[in-house]
This record gives structure tokens, sequence and C-alpha cells, in this order.
């Protein structure tokens, strides 16, 4: 009989946690679902609480200038509102701006592209003078690079007024921030409960204040010092290749060799096959490698413990649901999964398998 007891009760946990799988299996189906249906929509919200977590850190930084210091809180808000607008604007115009040079020099660039893909076949003897001639009337000749510099116009134009509906949903986010411990004691009257909500908010904003700080501190850096090599060889479009760079330094692993893949493809058409195409190629690569193998993680091991897999995983699902915007939250959306897991019994035990050492910081429930 006792026998017959444990298998019934053994049984029945095994239903449970099959129900558990399955019922939750359907919810991330239906989550990612409506995600996906609703990225324009979701987009510029997710994007205006980073901007959040990025105006607070500049803000408390703003506490050590003597004479902000002793500003009141919203003051500072504003001022660190200012910069990023500020920023983004200019990040704005120098996409402009370079979107017209590209336009004006498009026949050239497309001239100098063909010259260099004949120099390297005929390096190595792979196609014959007819035969190359006739690849570049049916396929150089195709492409048509000012229809292409107008369709990324209208891409900019299209992320000028998603950046304007960013900045504005983020103020009234900041203003509301105040108020949010005042709507959580309002939700229950339980004050443990209220508590662990508390922590869980406390322990997402300073994990993933201070991922977003170094990243931007990694991503300035980076750009600083690609601006500094392009400028020295002479690339055109130098700012903006560095902006470029600054940007993707958020998307991991894929963001660097981007970063570096565009400023050489520009070398090339710009100089054709020669030493100043290796005299970016190889500061560049080498400024990458030492940035993504020695400072970011050092800079970044006590911020956020994610499994490399998982990060890999994570950025393939929200570029797969969201496109490129996706490739910029996928770590910190991520990280808060894996921080609201970490404080609840029964998922804890995915968060410990999607950290990176297992240890989590977070208490259980």
């Amino acid at each position: 009989m006792a026998r017959n007891k444990r298998k019934e009760q053994l049984l029945e946990i095994v239903n449970e946690r099959l129900q558990t799988l399955a019922y939750g299996s359907a919810l991330g189906l239906i989550v990612g679902w409506v995600l996906y249906i609703g990225k324009d929509i979701f987009v510029p919200i997710v994007f205006s609480f980073i901007v959040v977590y990025v105006i607070i850190g500049i803000a408390r930084l703003l506490e050590r200038v003597p004479l902000l210091g002793r500003a009141p809180p919203p003051a500072r808000y504003g001022v660190s509102m200012l910069i990023i607008a500020l920023g983004l604007a200019a990040a704005v115009v120098l996409v402009i701006g370079s979107t017209g040079t590209v336009a004006a020099l498009a026949p050239r660039y497309q001239e100098s592209l063909l010259v260099a893909i004949q120099r390297t076949a005929a390096f190595f003897r792979i196609e014959d003078e007819p035969t190359w001639t006739t690849l570049r009337q049916q396929v150089l000749a195709r492409i048509d690079l000012q229809g292409f510099v107008a369709a990324t116009f209208a891409s900019v134009s299209s992320l000028a007024w998603t950046a304007i509906v960013v900045v504005l949903y983020a103020g009234f986010l900041l203003v509301e921030r105040t108020l949010f411990a005042t709507k959580v004691a309002c939700l229950s009257g339980d004050p443990r409960a209220v508590a662990r909500i508390l922590g869980i908010t406390a322990d997402i904003n300073a994990q993933i204040g201070s991922y977003l700080a170094v990243k931007t501190l990694l991503g300035i850096l980076l750009g600083a010092l690609s601006w500094l090599v392009m400028i020295s060889v002479g690339l055109e479009l130098a700012a903006f290749w560095a902006v470029l760079i600054a940007l993707l330094n958020y998307v991991p692993y894929f963001g660097s060799i981007v970063g570096v893949f565009f400023p050489v493809l520009m070398a090339v058409v710009q100089f054709g096959v020669t030493s100043e195409v290796l005299a970016i190629l190889l500061p560049l690569a080498l400024i990458h490698f030492v940035v993504g193998n020695f400072l970011d993680p050092y800079l970044l091991a006590r911020s956020l413990n994610l499994s490399p897999f998982v990060i890999l995983v994570s950025l393939t699902v929200w570029v797969g649901l969201w496109g490129v915007p996706g490739a910029f939250v996928a770590v910190p959306i991520t990280a808060i999964i894996v921080i609201v897991f970490s404080r609840f019994a029964g998922t804890r035990p995915v968060a410990v398998l999607l950290s990176r050492t297992g240890e989590l910081r977070s208490g259980r429930s």
C-alpha cells in the first residue's frame, strides 16, 4: 500500500510538472506572438525604459558637478534629458548629412568598387577579362546606389520620429517614477508582497543600470578610438562610422564584426585594394579585440550573470521578433527575465540554467 501511494504521489507530481510546462510553453508562444505583431508599439516603449536608465545614470553623474550637484533631482533629470536629446539630434543630423554625401559620391564609389573587384579577380586569376566584363554588366550594372540612398533617407526619417516618441515616453516615465512605490503599496495589503516587488525592481534597476552605463562608456571609447584610426588614414564619413561603431557596441558578438566590416568596405570602395585598407582593418580589429575580450568582461563581470550561449540564443530570438531593434534590447530583457525568475521558487531553476555561473544574487522567495 505504501508503495502504491508513493507511486500515485510521484505520478501526480509528474503530471503537475508536465501541465506547468505545457501551460508555460503555451503562454510563451502567446506572448511571443503578441510581441511580434505589436513590435511597432512595444519597441518605442522598451527603448524609452532604456533611455530612462541612461537619464538616471547621467543625473547621478551630474551630482559630482560642483554647481549641478546642489540642484534638485528634477533639474538634474532635465539637464540629462537635454544632453540625450542633443545627442540624438546630432546623430540624426550626422546621418542625414552623410546620406547626402553618399548620394553625391555614389557614382565614384560604384566605379571604385568595380575596380577593386576586378583587381581582386585578376590577382587570384579567377576569371579572364571577357567573363569578368559579362559579370560586371549582369551584376554591378544593376546596383542602384542612389536608390539605396533614397531608401536609407526614408528609414532615417522614420528613425527620427521614433526617437522623438521614445524621448516623450521617457519624460512621462520619469514623472511617474516617484509614484511607483506608492502604486505598488496600493496593489496589495501584504507588506511581504510589496517588499518582494520593490526588491525585484531595485535589483533590476541596479544591474541593468550598471550594464547600460558600462556599455555606453565602452561604446564611446570604441567610437573615439575608431574615429582616430579612420581619420588618420583619411577615410570619408569617419564620424558616421564612429557613431555606428559606438551604437553597435550594444549588440553582443555580431556588433563588433559589423562595426569592423562596414568601415573596411568603405575603405575598399574609397581606396581600392591598397595598404590603406589594411591600415584601417588591423587597428580596428585590434581595438575591438582588446575591448571585447579584456575591458568588456572585466567591467561587466559584476553587472550581469548571463550564459554566453543564452545571450546568443536571446539575440537570435529578439532579432526574429523585432528585427534590428531586438538586437539592442536582447541582453537587458533577458537579464530582467533571469532576475524575476530568480526571486520565485518555481522558476528559480530556470534562472540558474540561464545564468553564467549558477550563482544568483537574488534571494529565494
